[in-house]
């Protein structure tokens, strides 16, 4: 147990990290890093986006309304650069789902249909960008390898660093 304690330290950091981010955002949601101020309507069922302000419902209906505004941003906003991606390296995916993933961002099957989770939407925009040239990458070679890695440092020179903000930034990345 003893062994443990590091790691079981660091998470507990992760966490409390976590909830100061969260904290600090008061009155307001990130959209591809840049925070929106939530405005309140009573009787309101559905977000409605103006400008940087979100029109949310009030009470228990607040965050699935959020979320499902968000899953329909993010087929949007994912499968337009999701496309972009593909056609610049000459590739295609065979199909696109969003889902509400615990323990992963994307993934890619073997047969190139695309599955992202919604709360990338919560994350800046290059950290999105990352994230598709990834499964992008995984079109052209499945596993984690070198070459794998060496692709996706060729199509997202960056990536390290967007690695690094979802392993620091990855649990702040919830609607309540």
């Amino acid at each position: 147990m003893a062994e443990l304690r590091p790691w079981i330290e660091r998470r507990l950091e992760d966490v409390e990290r976590a909830r100061a981010a969260m904290a600090s955002r008061a009155g307001t949601i990130p959209y591809l890093g840049q925070p929106l101020s939530l405005r309140v309507e009573p009787g309101r069922t559905r977000v409605h986006r103006r400008g940087a302000q979100l029109l949310v419902p009030d009470g228990a209906r607040r965050l699935p309304a959020l979320e499902r505004f968000y899953r329909r941003a993010a087929r949007i906003e994912i499968s337009t650069r999701l496309d972009r991606a593909c056609e610049q390296v000459g590739t295609a995916y065979t199909g696109l789902s969003i889902r509400g993933q615990r323990s992963r961002w994307a993934s890619c099957s073997p047969s190139g249909a695309m599955s992202f989770n919604w709360r990338l939407l919560l994350a800046p925009e290059p950290v999105l960008d990352y994230v598709i040239w990834h499964e992008v990458c995984h079109l052209d070679v499945l596993d984690h390898s070198s070459r794998f890695w060496a692709l996706v440092a060729e199509r997202c020179p960056d990536w390290r660093r967007h690695v690094r903000w979802l392993r620091q930034n990855g649990a702040t990345l919830v609607l309540a």
